[in-house]
């Protein structure tokens, strides 16, 4: 009788199973994926194989590389892809600067597919792990990481937004919290008794409980247009809602944010909210406030206050 030999496998983010193997039990990796394991505390050379959809921000996806690199044993396989307009035609260098070798480039699907064992020498994995993980940024003064939103630089809506908040009293939230930058200008009034913190990114989750410590606060690594569905009776939200998925406009994502907003309200809470000055929010504000106020409009971004 053959006997067969189990993969170890991990998997980072959805790469196309058409161009890629991924066994069913690989353990998933994303920081956008709620209740994944964490890349970084995989343990070194462990396992057999490591199939990674590629971030497409440089420092981003060497972090990524680094560290499945690292996790694989010396005759474990490394399989990547890319949109080749979005990181694909750097993967085989990335990778040699890794230290692979023998590295295997295809194309398929306008995608690049990558394949590679892990170098013998680690040192090149270990300097690009320390130098594009977790950093302290000296322009925000707050700790940040490659691949969250605005991660190397304040975002000039979030600062417009905080140019207008008043101070804000009781119980809310900031849905898709990034960095923690407004939940640190919100704590700034006493009178905030409890603020939720969430966020898609698990990331994010772990820069804002190093940059925003205070005792009315907690954390949720959660997707805000699911959930929370047990928090409510809010007296106010604060928000700068994405409206970018995998690199592509859409509209949806707002719109989420704003029912979830309302649903997560007490009548009467306020819902204070950035977004970029072409985005068709207002209808969708409509439909789930009682009204809503332009507060500001400046340098491509609009200030909304909608009352529930």
């Amino acid at each position: 009788m053959t006997q067969t030999t189990h993969i170890i496998a991990g998997v980072y983010g959805a790469p196309d199973t058409e161009l890629v193997s991924i066994p069913t039990d690989a353990k998933q990796c994303s920081p956008l994926i709620p209740e994944s394991a964490d890349i970084a505390e995989s343990p070194d050379s462990t396992l057999d194989y490591f199939a990674i959809a590629a971030p497409a921000g440089t420092q981003e996806r060497r972090f990524v590389l680094a560290h499945a690199l690292r996790a694989l044993k010396p005759t474990g396989q490394l399989c990547v892809i890319a949109p080749k307009k979005k990181g694909g035609l750097r993967l085989k260098s990335d990778l040699e600067l890794l230290g692979c070798t023998n590295v295997s480039i295809e194309s398929k699907k306008h995608q690049k597919v990558a394949s590679c064992n892990p170098p013998s020498d680690p040192s090149l994995i270990q300097a690009a792990i320390e130098e594009n993980g977790p950093q302290l940024n000296e322009e925000l003064a707050l700790w940040s990481q490659p691949g969250i939103f605005s991660w190397n630089r304040p975002d000039p809506g979030s600062l417009l937004l905080m140019e207008h908040l008043p101070e804000l009293t009781g119980r809310g939230a900031d849905l898709g919290c990034g960095l923690g930058l407004l939940s640190h200008h919100v704590l700034q009034s006493e009178k905030v008794t409890e603020l939720t913190l969430i966020d898609i990114d698990r990331r994010a989750i772990e820069m804002a409980f190093r940059n925003v410590q205070d005792d009315r606060i907690k954390f949720l690594w959660q997707d805000a247009r699911l959930g929370p569905k047990d928090i409510t009776g809010l007296d106010f939200i604060v928000m700068n809602p994405p409206f970018h998925d995998a690199g592509e406009e859409d509209h949806g994502l707002g719109q989420a944010f704003m029912a979830r907003a309302s649903q997560m309200l007490r009548k009467g809470g306020i819902c204070w909210l950035v977004a970029n000055r072409h985005l068709p929010y207002e209808r969708t504000i409509n439909t789930h406030f009682k009204s809503f106020t332009p507060r500001a409009d400046s340098h491509g971004f609009k200030v909304i206050e909608a009352i529930k």
